[in-house]
């Protein structure tokens, strides 16, 4: 059974980009445009993985990491944040809202996938 994970993305391009890449891998691919979906979305499928934008509308990114880790069902599934948000600070605000890790838009096509897959890995930076 291919790994679900769920991308929260409200930017089209950075979507299809995503989900692509992901598809091509062999992953199941749930995706969210907002925040409240993307919870919505978790909380019903249970992902292997999440990968989230900070910067969304309605709710940023950082409350739906810090929901997403208050439900007891979510606490272990690691959540990465692929952002644009790359200033003095924002690597250590992202980890503590609760994402595990963090990757820097624009994503490159060719270490994605590595950066991402080791979330995955077990005993890998995702587990709890």
């Amino acid at each position: 059974m291919p790994k679900k994970v769920l991308v929260i993305e409200d930017n089209q391009q950075n979507m299809y980009l995503t989900t692509f890449m992901l598809e091509r891998r062999g992953y199941q691919v749930l995706q969210a445009w907002d925040g409240e979906q993307g919870i919505q979305t978790a909380t019903r499928a249970i992902p292997d993985l999440i990968l989230l934008d900070i910067q969304l509308p309605e709710m940023d990114g950082y409350a739906v990491a810090s929901t997403l880790k208050a439900d007891p069902r979510l606490a272990t599934v690691p959540i990465v944040a692929v952002t644009s948000y790359a200033m003095a600070g924002d690597r250590e605000r992202i980890l503590a809202s609760g994402c595990n890790g963090y990757i820097e838009k624009p994503i490159n096509p060719e270490t994605f996938l590595a950066q991402i897959e080791q979330f995955l890995a077990p005993g890998g930076p995702g587990e709890a």
